[in-house]
């Protein structure tokens, strides 16, 4: 019998990727979504699969579905500095009541639960390359904290749900993920850079370009994110999962005009508050609990994405 999954999020970036992986594995999925970012537009080669279903929902308010889920991916959430930082409210609404319901659904169910947290729990770090035993360094009150504290919160409560309920969750902290679907006004680095890029736009860097962070591509995280819900006994775990490649600011969008041929010039505007200067993960339980690893390259990666986006996105 095929197993049913749960995606919460499933319209947005990673989720309608991790759709798409999911059904090709066999399994009948369902999409939950309030369509705040995700757009139906990233469903397009699922939404008529007779193993997918697409429910619009907010999980602000309680999730109820009938028959037998085995498994809930919970990634809905505002996830870019623009988006969280406009809807900053209804992203800690949504990582706190709306992870509670999720939980109160696994805990009904039965169903195994993994939330996908974000490395942003670590703040601007004092140890690099951050484990998941570092603690962070986050300001609770700063302009980020709408979805730094959300996520820190959504990870407490899903422990507590393991420890008092037994339901069996695992907490995956996703470090920068790029790749096709990402939206050209979404604020991250790797679709800044390439939509300026191809329209010949001045490629904004913030701060120095110094600061550094660490891009995996979409189909290795997806890959992760499958195998730490797949794997047995990992309830109450936590686990980074991003590429260990560590690139500058100003290596980035280097690379990406050299990569779109483009005449834009680099310019530098002041860092946002509170932005983190490094970013790097220490992916060793991962490698050790899942075997898993980043597989492909920025370079490829980037050709990928690009052509995704010259293609009319």
């Amino acid at each position: 019998m095929k197993k049913t999954v749960l995606v919460a999020g499933g319209a947005g970036f990673i989720g309608s990727h991790l759709c798409e992986a999911l059904l090709n594995l066999g399994m009948k999925v369902l999409c939950l979504d309030n369509l705040g970012t995700g757009r139906m537009e990233n469903l397009s080669a699922v939404i008529k699969n007779k193993n997918f279903k697409f429910i619009k929902h907010d999980i602000q308010k309680p999730v109820r579905i009938k028959g037998v889920v085995n498994y809930v991916f919970h990634l809905a959430s505002y996830a870019s500095p623009p988006y969280y930082q406009a809807k900053s409210i209804e992203t800690l609404m949504t990582n706190s009541l709306g992870t509670y319901n999720i939980l109160e659904f696994c805990r009904a169910k039965k169903a195994r639960y993994l939330i996908t947290s974000t490395s942003e729990t670590y703040g601007d770090p004092l140890e690099h390359p951050q484990k998941e035993t570092y603690w962070g360094n986050v300001n609770p009150v700063g302009i980020r904290s709408c979805y730094d504290e959300a996520k820190r919160f959504a990870e407490a409560l899903t422990m507590e749900f393991v420890r008092k309920h037994r339901v069996d969750a695992r907490i995956i902290r996703i470090f920068n993920t790029y790749g096709p679907r990402l939206q050209k006004d979404d604020g991250r680095v790797i679709s800044n850079f390439i939509w300026q890029a191809s329209h010949n736009m001045d490629i904004t860097i913030y701060g120095d370009g110094l600061q550094t962070r660490s891009f995996c591509y979409v189909e290795d995280q997806v890959r992760g994110l499958i195998s730490a819900m797949m794997k047995e006994g990992l309830a109450g775990e936590v686990i980074n999962i991003g590429n260990p490649d560590e690139f500058t600011m100003k290596e980035a969008a280097v690379i990406i005009k050299e990569m779109t041929g483009s005449k834009s010039k680099i310019v530098y505007k002041p860092l946002p508050k509170d932005d983190p200067t490094r970013r790097k993960p220490d992916i060793s339980k991962a490698k050790k609990l899942l075997g898993w690893e980043p597989e492909i390259k920025l370079r490829d990666g980037l050709s990928r994405t690009i052509k995704w986006f010259a293609d009319g996105q």
